[in-house]
């Protein structure tokens, strides 16, 4: 008799897949949302945990896509991509990091040998999250180990394990700005399972910290020495507000170490696009470039050829960067009158703060998820806790402002950002929070 629960793969629960009735707290977060509007249909939630861009993509990208569009040289599919976007890549690597990743635009022969070009150090993706996922199958055997930071993002984790390898979690604490302890991924790197890859992302979400140049050259020598690759999840790089972002590609030998994943979504308004690219080691991406080939067809021509339009113009980043930072700093200036010890980021669009304990009549919140789910129902705030090392919040300056392109509007079709933040230090000040 066909018995479909026999044939679920132990890699997503076997037997017991679909059967696990634990509430992740997203999925708490969504149910609190519902559960406020029912209770307050008069009230609009302030939403400051989706990390998603209130704003579309720049003009230029959208017109150069309707151009694309009409395009017969767009027709079919495009593999591993097409050589003028990753001529644009290499060009905006090197704008941005001082770097010298080559842009010439055929193949030549000098002494018998092919001189490299940008096709050969970059290959799209269908979003960094594509790249993530597919990684692995380049680099991981069974009983290999992944080292990854905590909290952070788990896709590359995930597949890891889908491998039969192992994940080994690095905290990232406060007193260390938000870096994992390098002498302790040393200490797994000697170990017995072998490590292969220690993915890190910077400028980093959740906590807003970047990695400064001193903290590439100390991994760059690690994986020399112990032989794993670096995958630097860059899909912030473009947000910085303290100075220029950083990469290990910027260190004597990084290039040859590193593998990076750059995503347009978050430096150009350009999510749902699905477009990304991984930049590295010319053998490593061709590893990469061998099983994304057996996993997708690419993304589309004119897709690729509209991000050219946005890697072309830094600008537009400048400009998203700046909406962000403003955000962020009347965000500090709120949150630090009602007691939270809110600093301003490195980068990303993410503010990363301790949760408070309670509130001043005697509530007491055990960790961040509770906190958050009281701000939550008592006064609409919704917000992301992360209780995977310590007990914090994170607050995204992502929050709709009722533009009128957008399809949601938050405290009436004409809010600026100042109205909605002042909406917030009224309600903030009516939960009396407390920080033991």
């Amino acid at each position: 008799m066909f018995d479909v629960e026999k044939l679920y793969a132990d890699r997503i629960g076997g037997e017991k897949f679909g059967k696990d009735t634990t509430v992740y707290k997203f999925a708490k977060i969504k149910r609190a949302k519902q559960a406020f509007a029912k209770a307050h249909p008069d009230i609009s939630i302030i939403d400051l945990g989706v990390g998603e861009h209130d704003g579309i993509a720049p003009e230029e990208v959208r017109e150069r896509l309707k151009i694309e569009v009409d395009s017969l040289a767009n027709r079919g599919y495009a593999d591993n991509g097409i050589l003028e976007f990753q001529q644009a890549a290499a060009a905006y690597l090197n704008n941005m990091f001082g770097i010298d990743i080559p842009t010439n635009e055929s193949s030549v022969m000098e002494d018998g040998k092919k001189i490299l070009e940008a096709d050969d150090y970059i290959i799209h993706g269908i979003g960094s999250k594509g790249i993530l996922s597919l990684l692995p199958l380049t680099i991981v055997n069974p009983g290999d180990t992944t080292i990854m930071t905590s909290p952070g993002y788990p896709v590359l984790g995930t597949h890891t394990k889908y491998l039969d390898g192992k994940v080994v979690k690095l905290p990232l604490k406060e007193e260390n700005g938000f870096l994992p302890d390098l002498k302790e991924l040393e200490e797994h790197a000697k170990g017995e399972s072998k490590v292969k890859i220690v993915c890190v992302n910077y400028p980093n979400n959740p906590t807003g910290a970047d990695a400064p140049l001193v903290f590439w050259e100390d991994l760059v020598k690690l994986a020399h020495e112990h032989n794993f690759v670096i995958v630097h999840d860059a899909a912030y790089s473009g947000l910085k507000y303290t100075g220029k972002p950083t990469s290990p590609f910027q260190v004597d030998g990084g290039l040859e170490c590193s593998l990076g994943a750059y995503s347009l979504s978050k430096a150009f308004n350009m999510i749902g696009y699905r477009i990304a690219f991984v930049a590295g080691n010319p053998r490593l991406i061709a590893a990469y470039g061998n099983v994304k080939d057996n996993s997708d067809s690419g993304q589309a021509k004119m897709i690729q050829r509209a991000s050219i339009a946005a890697l072309e113009n830094p600008e537009f980043t400048e400009k998203i960067t700046h909406k962000y930072k403003r955000r962020l700093e009347y965000l500090v200036e709120v949150l630090s009158k009602h007691g939270f010890d809110a600093k301003m980021p490195d980068g990303t669009f993410f503010l990363y703060t301790k949760a408070p304990t309670g509130t001043k009549d005697g509530k007491v919140f055990s960790n961040a998820e509770e906190a958050s789910q009281h701000m939550l129902l008592e006064q609409g705030i919704s917000v992301v806790p992360w209780d995977d090392v310590g007990n914090y919040i994170r607050f995204s300056a992502t929050f709709e402002n009722g533009n009128p392109r957008s399809q949601m509007h938050l405290i009436g079709c004409r809010s600026s950002d100042r109205e909605i933040i002042n909406e917030l230090d009224k309600r903030l000040e009516k939960l009396q929070l407390r920080f033991d």
